[in-house]
């Protein structure tokens, strides 16, 4: 049935507030959970932390006193998500067990935005980009391997393949040709909006995540990957954040994110089969339905416009994490050889690439060619799950 969130009633802002005991929420199993559950918490942990990013900078562009409490208050209550979404991870895993999940979240779920993209142009640019962390899921299963002396299978379950994408090492590209045409905001449709919003602020978590997470490596191998991988997720967030239209003003941006996280929270809500998890998921979207009520109140004020005429009647079929094999697969015998020149994409190794190819590596063995050296002299060969038929051959630029 058709869910439009403009038309519900949510919880009232001033009962939206937890104390700490409800917000230290009991994590998943990660032996028993469902890893598309694990999937869908990391989705919703990036999809708080840019609602918070953004309130943020919303409010340091703010002069109005009254509206920079508002935003706060809401904002405080973002938070206090983000605790609770981000907390259903369990303590038990592994840096490194954690970072095969985001790996897989970037896989899967930009597979399936590219897949359900109405425009052309937006569909290239997360087909480019699923392919490069495509390739990250297999360096990080194979330090996983030497490390840790575990399979990825056990955290992806199978239900996405593990084996080599665009290589890394060819994903370090001059920076200018890291930045796309935007989306006409006039024109696009609601549903690329939210898709675009949805791959950037995962990827930025992501890149946040690696920023953090990589110097507390013991490994030198390790410390050398999570650096070189974090480098080419910020080549990734320039990529996606590109892609939204500046034009759109503080507040239609701001209509943007609330209506975001309702869809988001309703898709999850619709598809999560942990019961505990699919709680606060409901309870999440009950709660944004209101952020979206304020915030369609400031964008009437301010933008004197009717939401209505930016946002789309009712929520689109709910965003799915599923396995997107066959697809992905296709896109490794098609596109592994393509990389970026300005706006666009060329299959040949031009001159700012080149370049800057030579710039990065400095005469030394990436990282992310090492750790497979390293992992077939520990294991005897690398580390591959691949559930169907044989890998595609692929030109790869620079080979």
């Amino acid at each position: 049935m058709a869910f439009d969130p403009l038309q519900e009633r949510g919880i009232p802002l001033d009962e939206q507030l937890r104390d700490w005991r409800e917000l230290n929420v009991t994590p998943i199993d990660p032996d028993h959970a469902d890893p598309y559950t694990r999937c869908r918490i990391i989705t919703m942990n990036g999809i708080e932390s840019e609602a918070i990013q953004f309130s943020h900078q919303l409010a340091r562009h703010c002069t109005d006193m009254e509206l920079k409490r508002q935003l706060a208050r809401v904002r405080h209550i973002e938070a206090q998500q983000q605790k609770a979404v981000n907390w259903l991870l369990p303590g038990v895993s592994s840096v490194l067990e954690t970072t095969i999940a985001y790996e897989q979240v970037a896989v899967d779920l930009t597979a399936w935005v590219a897949r359900m993209e109405p425009d052309p142009y937006l569909t290239k640019a997360y087909e480019f980009g699923v392919l490069e962390d495509f390739d990250h899921l297999y360096r990080y299963a194979n330090l996983y391997e030497m490390i840790e002396h575990r399979k990825a299978e056990k955290i992806v379950d199978q239900l996405t393949e593990v084996m080599p994408g665009r290589p890394t090492y060819l994903q370090h590209r001059d920076p200018v040709d890291n930045v796309r045409e935007p989306y006409d905001r006039h024109h696009t449709e609601p549903l690329s909006k939210l898709h675009a919003l949805t791959v950037m602020a995962t990827e930025q978590q992501t890149m946040n995540f690696y920023m953090n997470v990589g110097p507390l490596a013991m490994e030198p191998i390790a410390r050398r990957l999570y650096q070189e991988i974090a480098m080419v997720e910020e080549e990734h967030v320039t990529h996606y954040e590109s892609l939204v239209d500046p034009g759109e003003s503080w507040w239609e941006m701001l209509l943007n994110h609330e209506y975001n996280e309702c869809y988001l929270y309703h898709s999850f809500m619709e598809t999560e089969s942990e019961p505990r998890v699919k709680a606060v998921w409901e309870l999440h979207l009950n709660m944004e339905i209101e952020h979206l009520r304020l915030a369609s109140e400031l964008f009437k004020r301010f933008d004197g416009r009717d939401p209505d005429q930016v946002l789309a009647p009712e929520l689109p079929p709910p965003v799915t994490f599923e396995p997107n094999k066959a697809y992905l697969r296709d896109l490794l015998a098609t596109q592994i050889d393509w990389t970026t020149l300005g706006t666009g994409y060329v299959q040949e190794a031009h001159e700012r690439f080149s370049r800057m190819q030579e710039a990065v590596m400095g005469g030394d063995k990436p990282a992310s060619e090492q750790v497979i050296d390293d992992n077939r002299a520990v294991s005897g060969r690398e580390y591959r799950l691949e559930t169907e038929g044989p890998h595609p051959a692929g030109l790869q630029l620079g080979r």
